[in-house]
């Protein structure tokens, strides 16, 4: 499957931390992130990140695009809610597309936990039916 990873700067490290901690199944699916991200989770566990440009001069309308193509199966996006910068991708409008298009989307690391195990368990297998 076909996962989106976004990271404010100010969870940056929080995401390297979930990455590391998800490794082994982040490996066995193809990772898509914005190009500070995927470049410091590439860093941080030697996967193959499929990266954009960076959020803030076009990355997350490149991710936007692939979200309306339906073409990610699940999207992880850590932000800040008391630090929002203009600069920083449009969470909004990213988790609006995410329930429109029914992507499942977590904007916490409790959430993103729970779907990164049930993409595992297979419980997200019926995205696989929409292809």
């Amino acid at each position: 499957m076909n996962l989106g990873i976004i990271a404010h700067n100010s969870k940056k490290v929080l995401i390297e931390d979930f990455c590391i901690a998800y490794k082994n199944i982040l490996a066995k699916h193809e990772v898509y992130a914005t190009g500070t991200t995927g470049r410091r989770i590439e860093e941080a566990t030697n996967l193959h990140v499929h990266k954009f440009l960076a959020g803030s001069i076009g990355g997350d309308k490149q991710f936007m695009e692939m979200v309306e193509r339906q073409d990610l199966d699940m999207v992880i996006l850590f932000y800040n809610p008391v630090m929002m910068d203009p600069k920083e991708p449009d969470i909004q409008a990213i988790v609006m597309r995410c329930d429109q298009y029914n992507i499942p989307v977590a904007t916490n690391i409790a959430t993103a936990e729970l779907l990164i195990l049930g993409l595992a368990r297979g419980d997200l297998d019926w995205r696989l039916n929409l292809k």
